[in-house]
């Protein structure tokens, strides 16, 4: 991982301080032609301004172009070293790069997310190449904005300045342990420490898996997707309820199945495609196993009387 960010402050119209020693590689002043002062210029003095870039120079130019408007400027080198630096620093506002190795660009925002203590930090994509696809991919992660590459700085700083306006309030911490999720907040904290990385990797990963019961992804695409591995990725999942990533997947499919059968008038071959079976057959002996009885027999004795072997209570039609 990469050293701690720098944290370099130069207000307009000051001349630039060395280096502090806890700070390291800072962008030196340009010499010729500094950056045009700017009528919003005191809109961004003080901001704290965290920029994950995995390219140097790009990381550089930012960070020139900031520090002449009064940010203090913070850096990280890849999607992970972002994350752990949102969580230390809490700046308010976040520009990172999307294509990065390690952890990508999106990965980090899914963590960032998913985390109760960086939730409310504003994120805006850097990108050269926003297709369409990635632009979407982007916002349903939780980013604000993109900002493309090759940089229009006045466009920059409109950007930070509108976002900056609408950032809500960091949350309060607390060290005290919460309590159990419930099956329809996907937000709920854990009966884990609420900041702990297991309990960021589960969120973060359980609502990529709700998003998309019918589809069964790849394990390794999945730990990718919010920047760990698969050990690690299963490691969290036991820690946080007890189970694989596969076996809380199979179970979170057979609750909404049941719900699906309580509330809807689908047929059970829908609801098989719904929670991702390719056939009615399959669908119905794994529903079977898990509520002992197959699923037209459960509609047809009526929902709201049932509990399951398992004790876990009734549900509603």
């Amino acid at each position: 991982m990469a050293t701690i960010m720098s944290d370099r402050h130069l207000p307009p119209q000051s001349s630039a301080t060395p280096a502090t020693s806890n700070a390291v590689a800072t962008a030196a002043p340009r010499q010729s032609g500094a950056w045009p002062a700017s009528p919003h210029a005191r809109q961004l003095s003080g901001v704290r301004v965290l920029v994950v870039d995995d390219n140097q120079e790009d990381r550089m130019l930012l960070m020139d172009f900031l520090s002449q408007q009064g940010c203090r400027v913070y850096i990280a080198q890849d999607g992970r070293d972002g994350y752990t630096k949102a969580r230390t620093v809490q700046p308010d506002l976040i520009l990172m790069d999307i294509r990065m190795p390690v952890c990508d660009g999106l990965g980090a925002c899914r963590l960032l997310k998913a985390d109760p203590g960086t939730r409310h930090i504003p994120l805006i994509f850097l990108t050269a190449a926003a297709l369409p696809g990635e632009r979407v991919a982007g916002l349903s992660a939780g980013a604000v904005d993109y900002v493309t590459k090759p940089y229009d700085f006045e466009e920059v700083r409109l950007r930070l300045s509108i976002h900056l306006k609408s950032t809500p309030a960091a949350p309060a911490h607390s060290a005290a342990p919460v309590a159990a999720a419930t099956d329809t907040d996907k937000h709920a904290p854990l009966p884990v420490q609420a900041h702990t990385l297991d309990a960021v990797l589960f969120r973060a990963t359980r609502a990529l898996l709700l998003d998309q019961l019918g589809t069964t992804p790849e394990l390794a695409g999945l730990a990718s997707a919010v920047g760990t591995n698969t050990r690690r990725l299963n490691l969290a999942f036991r820690r946080c309820v007890g189970v694989t990533v596969f076996d809380f997947l199979r179970e979170e499919r057979m609750k909404e199945a049941r719900r699906l059968l309580s509330e809807t008038s689908l047929d059970v071959q829908d609801i098989a495609s719904a929670v991702g079976f390719a056939s009615a057959a399959n669908f119905a002996t794994a529903f079977r196993e898990r509520f002992g009885m197959p699923p037209s027999g459960f509609r047809e004795q009526g929902a709201q009387t049932y509990v399951a072997p398992d004790g876990s209570g009734s549900t509603q039609a």
